[in-house]
């Protein structure tokens, strides 16, 4: 590479020869999408045994301070549930803005997003699912993109296991509560039926055909999350479960294998299951999972989170009021609160909204925590909720975060509330689409023009 540049890869070893060339080996087998290499001016510092963090030199002090030991820790639990970690390395680096994704799992050097730069580490337990893609996803892939549930539904219910260990129950009960929200939405806006909303998608070329990055929706994460809880609830125990879990990766490991391998393998490990016939309950045939569009069959019980969602819904219901109780208000510290309690009570006023008149500015006013904060969660719902709220005000928070980051996930929801808004909001829309286009990923540029109407690119 030219001189000044640093070469990074997807791989086990790496060195540096003469005239800058960087020579790789990579010494497991991969499939071919978790191949990745980088060229840039970059730089690296450990943060922990095995881990390091690359960043452009202008990210790297933020990045080292955001991750140093956290990455070891997650990974100790990740090896305690799930066997050993076979890749060597857990490095991360630190994209451009415009990366479209939250993270890209590549083995021993995960991409990821710079708005995981918090400042305050709100945000690396991001990390956890990226870390828990190296037994599911890395380790066990999913043959086709048809069935991308087996990665990513796994690896959800593994990153919950793994954030379970480290910030207890209730914690992780209300960050699966946010996340069965976004499944909600997402069912909402593109209806039920439709055939995305399978965990077995059909990806077929042409007119008709389902484009593989449409797959990269809420359904393999979240309704996948649902129906391997629901395998766990089957077996009834926790660490039966995770023995399986074990055994599965062991069974698997380094091969691309489709559901049937995985749920063929689940019920030759509890023989007992299989006699009773649990693949077909009437409602919760394994069949009627894989290949019917919707809601899923089977909801993890979430009520621990109640121990910290019943404030949040408190706080919520006050701030939807006719007339605000202020005294009611004042008596809620909310400086204690974690990021996805923060969340949750932003996704319940985000509901409630548009709320009385007067309320939101308020509330802006009183929780500088949130209305100031930098942290991408927070800031995401906070323009939301300025949209839906017509808070003219502060319409230039939607305009500076849709300006500092082209991730999809923060991107699209934004484009939507603003296209269904006001006259104002579609003119804000408009304005801001024409000056950060350029630098969005295709992808992303390409769903923002179906949503503001203009087709997709040439």
């Amino acid at each position: 590479v030219p001189e000044g540049f640093t070469a990074v890869m997807s791989a086990t070893s790496w060195e540096k020869q003469k005239d800058n060339t960087f020579v790789f080996k990579m010494s497991q087998p991969i499939p071919s999408y978790l191949i990745a290499l980088v060229v840039g001016d970059i730089v690296s510092a450990d943060v922990g045994p095995r881990s390091r963090v690359w960043a452009e030199p202008c990210l790297i002090e933020a990045a080292k301070k955001e991750y140093d030991g956290v990455i070891e820790e997650f990974l100790v639990v990740g090896e305690k549930l799930f066997g050993p970690y076979v890749w060597g390395r857990y490095d991360i680096l630190f994209m451009p803005p415009s990366f479209p994704f939250g993270g890209m799992e590549n083995p021993c050097l995960t991409f990821v997003t710079p708005c995981l730069l918090a400042g305050d580490r709100s945000l690396v337990d991001v990390v956890i699912h990226e870390i828990s893609h190296s037994w599911f996803g890395n380790l066990v892939t999913n043959a086709t993109w048809g069935e991308f549930w087996l990665n990513e539904g796994f690896t959800m219910y593994a990153q919950r296991r793994i954030s379970t260990e480290v910030y207890g129950l209730p914690y992780t009960c209300l960050e699966a509560a946010t996340g069965r929200a976004l499944l909600r939405q997402h069912m909402d806006a593109t209806g039920e039926d439709h055939p995305l909303n399978k965990l077995r998608v059909v990806i077929e070329p042409g007119l008709w055909g389902i484009n593989p990055d449409d797959t990269y929706n809420e359904t393999p994460y979240e309704k996948g999350y649902c129906f391997v809880s629901y395998l766990a609830h089957l077996v009834g125990n926790q660490s039966k479960f995770d023995a399986f879990l074990q055994a599965y990766v062991n069974r698997f490991k380094f091969q691309s294998i489709t559901a049937d391998d995985t749920l063929g393998f689940f019920l030759e490990y509890f023989p007992e299951l299989k006699e009773k016939g649990v693949d077909s309950i009437p409602g919760f045939e394994f069949d009627r999972w894989l290949n019917t569009p919707g809601w899923p069959p089977y909801l993890p019980d979430l009520s621990p989170g109640q121990l910290l969602m019943r404030p949040a819904d408190e706080l919520a219901e006050l701030w939807a009021a006719d007339g605000l109780n202020m005294e009611a208000i004042e008596a809620v510290d909310i400086k204690g609160w974690r990021t996805y309690q923060l969340v949750y009570f932003l996704d319940q006023v985000l509901q409630k909204s548009p709320l009385p008149e007067g309320n939101v500015k308020r509330l802006s006013k009183m929780y500088p925590k949130i209305s100031q904060a930098q942290n991408a969660e927070l800031r995401l719902r906070w323009c939301q909720i300025i949209l839906k709220n017509n808070l003219e005000a502060e319409y230039g928070k939607v305009k500076d975060f849709l300006h500092s980051q082209g991730k999809q996930k923060y991107t699209l929801p934004l484009y939507r509330a603003m296209w269904g808004g006001s006259e104002a909001t579609r003119a804000l829309a408009m304005e801001t689409f024409s000056a950060t286009a350029p630098q969005l990923h295709v992808n992303v540029q390409n769903y923002v023009k179906k949503i503001l109407g203009l087709g997709a690119a040439e």
